[in-house]
């Protein structure tokens, strides 16, 4: 009877003390909202920024300001005020400057067409800032507020310096799309683009398996309140989350899919549909190079982009 007294204490104990520490690993940041981290893993918090202060870290974030290496004037720069840092959280915002909307595209490094196009003897490329934070495998996670207003889209997500750079997307990177939400509210599903921009395009989605081409995982999360989005990076896959709930199914070794085994950057970008130049219509997202009237209204409504924080986490074995 003691011996079973003792057992069941111990276990309690042992049961407590787990408790205790996985609180410990969701919570890493005393004061700030915990995480979402997926069950029945042991994560260890290597990054992160929780927005704290009155200025954005720039030893952390930097301004993505050209488009395939030349200036983009839809883009906002830190002289242009287009994020605040207050209260716990960055305010992601489009601006009127002149008759130009601009919105802004903050990450942690850089890819090919980030560089202006300049040439320096036979050399193409100017000079270049060292990636502030570049990771391989891992949780990587955000929790923000998505946007009111209509005429412009939010989005959490990653790239590689040599994204494109070549056909094999284990070497050269993936664009993964944690988060976007083209549409106030709504979150469509994670998509993965490799093989550059071009005719050797390729992608695949974590809501698409090859027997199930049709299932769809958007979610209707509204714009009132705070969620958290994550994906699981592994070496053989990767596994989206929303709110600490799977998104999908974990995708990279399917039929026409694939696993970056490169370290890749972060960012947290904005942007007014319509107002890039170099792409269709009209009616497109990223179309005529103009804003449509929504956007407008979203500038005099003050609409907003909130990010409360963004970890990355190593999967600890």
């Amino acid at each position: 009877m003691i011996a079973c007294v003792f057992g069941t204490i111990a276990a309690i104990t042992t049961a407590r003390a787990d408790c205790l520490k996985a609180t410990a690993e969701a919570s890493p940041v005393p004061g700030h909202a915990a995480s979402n981290l997926p069950a029945g893993k042991k994560f260890k918090l290597v990054w992160h920024d929780e927005f704290d202060g009155t200025a954005l870290d720039t030893t952390k974030w930097c301004y993505r300001t050209n488009f395939w290496g030349r200036p983009a004037p839809w883009y906002a720069g830190p002289e242009d005020n287009a994020v605040c840092i207050k209260d716990g959280f960055a305010h992601l915002k489009i601006i009127d400057k002149n008759g130009q909307l601009k919105s802004p595209q903050l990450q942690t490094g850089g890819l090919l067409w980030d560089i202006p196009q300049e040439r320096h003897g036979i050399w193409l490329f100017p000079p270049r800032e060292p990636a502030k934070f570049l990771k391989k495998y891992g949780y990587f996670e955000c929790r923000c507020r998505l946007q009111k207003h209509p005429g412009w889209w939010s989005a959490f997500w990653m790239q590689a310096p040599a994204n494109g750079a070549t056909t094999d997307p284990a070497i050269s990177g993936i664009e993964h799309d944690i988060m976007e939400s083209f549409i106030p509210g709504k979150v469509i599903p994670a998509w993965f683009h490799y093989n550059g921009y071009g005719a050797e395009y390729s992608n695949f989605s974590s809501s698409r398996r090859p027997d199930k081409d049709n299932e769809v995982c958007s979610d209707d999360v509204g714009t009132d309140e705070f969620h958290t989005y994550g994906m699981l990076w592994e070496p053989d896959g990767y596994t989206l989350y929303l709110d600490g709930r799977q998104r999908g199914f974990k995708v990279g070794t399917g039929p026409g899919e694939a696993v970056s085994h490169v370290p890749e950057f972060i960012l947290l970008t904005t942007e007014v549909k319509g107002c890039r130049d170099n792409a269709g219509g009209p009616d497109s997202t990223y179309g005529s190079g103009k804003a449509p009237p929504a956007s407008h209204e979203a500038v005099k409504a003050g609409d907003e982009f909130v990010v409360d924080y963004v970890r990355v986490y190593d999967l600890v074995q």
